[in-house]
């Protein structure tokens, strides 16, 4: 049986369906899945239907513009650099030379 949805582009290229590439799928299946739990939760407590299909239809749609945004803007691996690049010092201090000169005389060993 064959499938009408074309998901990878070549070898080692990383995986794209309607758009989205590599992580971000997962990111919207896990976005759908809290968007249906909330949906359940909301009809179960007795909430009208219209206030959870509002709800859901709103926070749904939140949801695909963000993660097609961030999917067109830093592309596979730009996200988490981004999120890798938030840890780094914007400076280093140090209160002596000790630090550098220990790092120059262990160099000339190598």
């Amino acid at each position: 049986m064959t499938s009408i949805y074309k998901i990878n582009k070549g070898i080692n290229k990383p995986i794209e369906f309607k758009g989205l590439k590599a992580q971000y799928i997962a990111y919207l299946a896990i976005g759908l899945i809290v968007l249906l739990i909330l949906f359940a939760a909301l009809y179960i407590i007795g909430a009208n239907m219209f206030v959870c299909l509002g709800t859901t239809g709103i926070l749904g749609t939140a949801l695909f513009m963000t993660v097609y945004r961030m999917s067109d803007t830093y592309g596979q691996y730009g996200l988490i650099k981004k999120m890798a690049k938030r840890s780094l010092p914007v400076f280093l201090k140090a209160s002596s030379r000790k630090l550098f000169l220990n790092l120059k005389v262990s160099s000339k060993h190598q």
